[in-house]
């Protein structure tokens, strides 16, 4: 694997780790004690805050800020302008520095464009989280979420298209028209490969 490709304008603190094949674009800054796994992309003005883990095959689009807290598993995807947030409770003149708010994005979700993701939610695996939404609560596996505050609105299939109904004649199952992918029912509302 090629070693990390870094912009001439971007900072990489001492103490921060690239992954092989890790690219990062102008004005980035990576904090000491953040990782960035293999192969991920943290695109322009991009901050990764000390702490944060970002796995291996990640696409950060421009102006994204990810702050103390804040995982991102295998192959997360956050489109541009993104925003966490890491206080429930922020005033300026009150340091809650110990209360911040763990938040966990799992193995393929999708973040869209301007969505805001409250601090300490767990977005599933596969979860689809539409532009401009505000999540505010934990968003299941595959589910598509929308809206201010962010509610369910359908299913999504690992490889991104929209899921219709469940098959009546295949025990409830719901399958990709695309790629042909199967999934059932989990117990908290998502979805399960089959």
């Amino acid at each position: 694997m090629a070693e990390a490709h870094v912009h001439p304008t971007a900072v990489i603190d001492e103490g921060a780790v690239l992954g092989p094949d890790v690219r990062v674009w102008h004005w980035v800054h990576v904090c000491p004690g953040a990782t960035v796994g293999a192969g991920s992309v943290l695109g322009q003005n991009v901050f990764v805050a000390p702490g944060v883990r970002i796995g291996a095959g990640c696409r950060l689009q421009n102006n994204v800020s990810l702050f103390d807290g804040v995982t991102l598993e295998d192959e997360v995807f956050v489109g541009p302008s993104a925003v966490f947030t890491n206080v429930t409770n922020p005033r300026a003149h009150v340091s809650r520095k110990d209360q911040f708010a763990a938040t966990l994005v799992k193995r393929r979700a999708t973040l869209g464009a301007n969505c805001t993701i409250v601090c300490g939610v767990t977005i599933g695996e596969g979860a689809f989280i539409g532009a401009g939404a505000v999540v505010t609560r934990d968003v299941p596996a595959r589910v598509q979420a929308v809206g201010n505050p962010a509610r369910p609105a359908g299913f999504r299939c690992d490889c991104g298209e929209a899921l219709g109904g469940p098959s009546t004649d295949d025990g409830g199952a719901f399958a990709c028209t695309s790629c042909g992918a199967r999934y059932t029912h989990r117990s908290d509302g998502g979805l399960d490969l089959r």
